[in-house]
């Protein structure tokens, strides 16, 4: 008799097939007995008696249907965003290999296969996003005492190569904001001046600015239509707007502001959908026209922070306007060290 997830389970064998059972009880010394002395007995009598698999041939959920269960659960505490990339990962690339199986028939070797079979064409990043979704399926199917282990957990999750991100020099940087014309001109500064997400900067109201204080707060992301909190808690926050800033702004407010809404508005003078929209067609042509390699829309943001930690701002301040928790993570995400030449170091030291 074992405990799992505070649960009472036996494990058995019978004409030498090994069967593991939840016992619907809770872990404490009372069940214990309980189970001892009444419901171990009673499995037993009906082994012998053929009873036990008679009453035993509830059909077990394919990966499939149980997964339909899985995301009703958490269908009201998942961000729209989030229930659809799970979709899409379930869609693509669990069902197609794994949806026709018993739930309780998969073995760590099939994750494995699967897992090898998936990095074939996908990035490993992506492969553990998909995981991720597979495995709350299986943990679901834990509390719902039809599985009692979870395969995914004695499978290593693909490594993923630390990929070098590309901030833009702070020449690129002024060419592409002095380039750009418009509302894409004010766009390219507010990212890179501010080190905004890109769902961020789709998602600023006028409201969330003050002129006044040189403030702006942060209380709204869009992603794929859905108007929605932030990334994290910490990402709810209030950063400074710095001088360079302010005429970019003000030139964006005679376009929009007037309208009492976003600050960034499509042809239909209502927010954008996803920031594709931008990307996929303005902000390429722009690199283009500035002969710039193309980098996605995020790396403003990681140019902000690299621009500023680089010129010696203050690294809570930088950490703070980019939303994080602490300084490490600022340093490890999205500081990149560019070596200066000339530079001599440690000159305080003087001659010792």
């Amino acid at each position: 008799m074992t405990s799992r997830n505070g649960k009472l389970w036996i494990t058995f064998y019978h004409q030498s097939r090994r069967y593991r059972k939840s016992l619907n009880l809770d872990d404490t010394k009372t069940n214990r007995k309980i189970a001892i002395t009444k419901t171990i007995p009673e499995i037993q009598y009906k082994l012998n008696s053929g009873e036990f698999f008679n009453n035993s041939k509830q059909k077990v959920p394919t990966v499939g249907e149980f997964a339909i269960t899985s995301f009703a659960l958490h269908s009201k505490s998942r961000k729209a965003s989030t229930q659809y990339d799970y979709e899409i990962a379930l869609r693509l690339h669990i069902l197609p290999l794994l949806g026709n199986k018993p739930i309780d028939s998969i073995k760590p070797s099939d994750i494995a296969l699967w897992q090898n079979k998936l990095l074939k064409n996908l990035k490993p990043r992506r492969v553990r996003n998909v995981r991720a979704t597979l495995n709350t399926i299986f943990e679901d199917a834990i509390n719902d005492d039809i599985i009692d282990k979870n395969p995914i957990s004695r499978v290593k999750t693909p490594k993923i190569e630390k990929v070098e991100s590309q901030a833009f020099s702070m020449d690129e940087m002024k060419l592409i904001v002095s380039t750009a014309k418009g509302e894409l001109q004010n766009f390219c500064a507010l990212g890179f001046f501010t080190g905004l997400r890109s769902g961020e900067l789709i998602g600023l109201k006028w409201s969330d600015i003050d002129f006044k204080k040189k403030e702006l707060s942060v209380k709204r992301a869009i992603r794929m239509g859905e108007i929605s909190t932030p990334k994290t808690q910490n990402s709810i926050r209030t950063i400074d707007i710095i001088d360079n800033l302010v005429p970019y702004l003000k030139s964006q407010f005679k376009l929009t502001g007037d309208k009492d809404s976003f600050v960034f508005l499509n042809s239909d003078d209502t927010h954008y959908y996803d920031i594709k929209r931008i990307r996929n067609i303005r902000w390429k042509n722009l690199l283009k026209e500035c002969d710039i390699e193309y980098r996605t829309i995020y790396q403003m943001r990681h140019t902000f922070a690299t621009v500023m930690i680089e010129n010696g701002e203050d690294i809570l301040w930088v950490s703070h306007m980019l939303g994080h928790a602490d300084t490490s993570m600022t340093l490890n995400m999205y500081a990149k060290y560019r070596k200066r030449e000339n530079i001599q170091r440690a000159t305080f030291l003087g001659t010792i």
